[in-house]
């Protein structure tokens, strides 16, 4: 696959931030997140050639009027505690792709596919090394297909934050009329705190951290699977009607502790760690358009003696989301709400301190209408997280709708010998798909 650059430029909001939002303070759970940029890639089918040069021009038009309420994401990141809105713009390219979508998604390929993302080395030497909140490449197939790829800061973007900006950029595209309003509370619910030492969750995530070969690969779990696996994670004991998503993260939690067992010749205590999405939660003020890093974490947790049968973990998981509600939330917000975060996160490095134990992480973009941004030419084929796992990396499982039916993607990191046994020694091929193409 050959990439030619057609153009690179700063798209800017279309009215300049007024003077008295132009420093964007960040919450507090924006300052215990990372500055990384997270990678999403969107596959479009092709459109008619004769009409591209018009949505391609269609498209920067209506990002930058999108950006005038989202006027952060033209910003750009200063010292880990604001975003300074200086309108400076998205980094915005546009790139033809030598060959047709159906070459890429016929058989996915993480390295081909990181390609379709914006952000290389010529971009870091054009912009004086200031990395903007957002990035975003437009890749034109050969064929008419198109793929957007997108970076958003992690400091202040989390995936419904992502979701909720696309679609409102996408609605402007398709000139629907309908408007998403972001809603920019998070600062004042969750104020930030200077004495937070930069990095804090470095004091956490060591043992998280894994040093080898990580690779990562998709499991694709259909409406059928899924069905057959609620079925057998229901109980009358712990949750009568589980959803696809318990079910699914349940199974595969146990398969991963299945491995760890054929790995070291016994059972260790196993920790799963759920991202959770504070927004719309019962007797809170977060509507689902707030903007900035509404996350937290629950941790359920299976002693090495726990029964570890679905139903079971399934009333783990059930038991460890319940924890996160209202009362839960109130208490982290206001002045006072800092000291239950310190308090939680001395907790997470207790539970984070066995090495004889082994850690994995949830994250879902299930139920946030992730393939609802349609530009004006239908919605996505497929979505896709892009990247290359490396040396360093941790054990991930991220969830993601498919594009049609009920099914379920898994996209799963792990050291590639763990990988390894758990594709041989226990059920998870049995009830999904290893890497399938999106198109099948």
């Amino acid at each position: 696959m050959e990439i030619e650059m057609i153009s690179r430029e700063n798209i800017k909001p279309s009215s300049p931030t007024p003077p008295h939002l132009q420093t964007y303070k960040l919450s507090v759970l924006d300052q215990l997140m990372p500055s990384a940029h997270v990678p999403i890639i969107f596959f479009y089918r092709p459109v008619e050639q004769h009409d591209m040069s018009a949505k391609l021009q269609n498209l920067k038009q209506s990002l930058s009027e999108a950006l005038t309420s989202f006027y952060p994401f033209a910003g750009e990141v200063k010292d880990d505690l604001y975003i300074n809105c200086n309108d400076n713009g998205v980094f915005y390219t546009e790139a033809k792709i030598s060959c047709c979508l159906l070459d890429i998604l016929g058989k996915p390929d993480s390295k081909t596919m990181f390609n379709l993302l914006p952000g290389n080395s010529s971009f870091m030497e054009w912009s004086g090394n200031r990395i903007p909140v957002a990035m975003i490449q437009v890749n034109i197939f050969k064929c008419g297909g198109v793929a957007i790829g997108t970076k958003t800061s992690h400091k202040i973007i989390d995936g419904p934050t992502s979701t909720a900006f696309l679609k409102a950029w996408a609605a402007i595209a398709r000139q629907s009329g309908e408007r998403v309003q972001p809603c920019f509370i998070a600062p004042t619910l969750f104020p930030q705190n200077h004495t937070l030492p930069k990095d804090t969750l470095l004091a956490i995530w060591p043992s998280l951290i894994k040093f080898g070969k990580g690779v990562t690969k998709r499991f694709l779990f259909d409406s059928s699977s899924l069905a057959i696996l609620k079925t057998r994670a229901a109980s009358s004991f712990f949750v009568h009607r589980p959803t696809r998503v318990e079910a699914v993260s349940a199974f595969v939690w146990q398969c991963f502790m299945l491995a760890s067992e054929a790995k070291h010749g016994r059972q260790r205590p196993s920790f799963l760690s759920l991202i959770m999405n504070l927004r719309g939660k019962h007797c809170t003020k977060l509507p689902n358009n707030s903007i900035g890093n509404l996350l937290w974490m629950t941790i359920a947790q299976c002693n090495a003696e726990t029964n570890r049968e679905l139903n079971y973990l399934v009333g783990l998981l059930r038991k460890s989301v319940l924890k996160i509600d209202g009362d839960f939330i109130k208490n982290l917000s206001g002045e006072e709400g800092f000291s239950k975060i310190c308090e939680c996160l001395q907790e997470f490095g207790e539970i984070y301190s066995n090495e004889e134990a082994d850690y994995l992480t949830f994250s879902s973009l299930c139920n946030v209408g992730i393939y609802e941004t349609d530009f004006g030419w239908g919605k996505p084929i497929w979505v896709s997280p892009g990247g290359i796992t490396g040396p360093v990396f941790q054990n991930l499982v991220f969830l993601n709708e498919t594009s049609v039916g009920d099914g379920i993607e898994v996209w799963l990191t792990l050291d590639e010998q763990d990988m390894n046994i758990l594709e041989s020694d226990t059920e998870i091929l049995s009830f999904s798909n290893l890497d399938p193409s999106p198109l099948s």
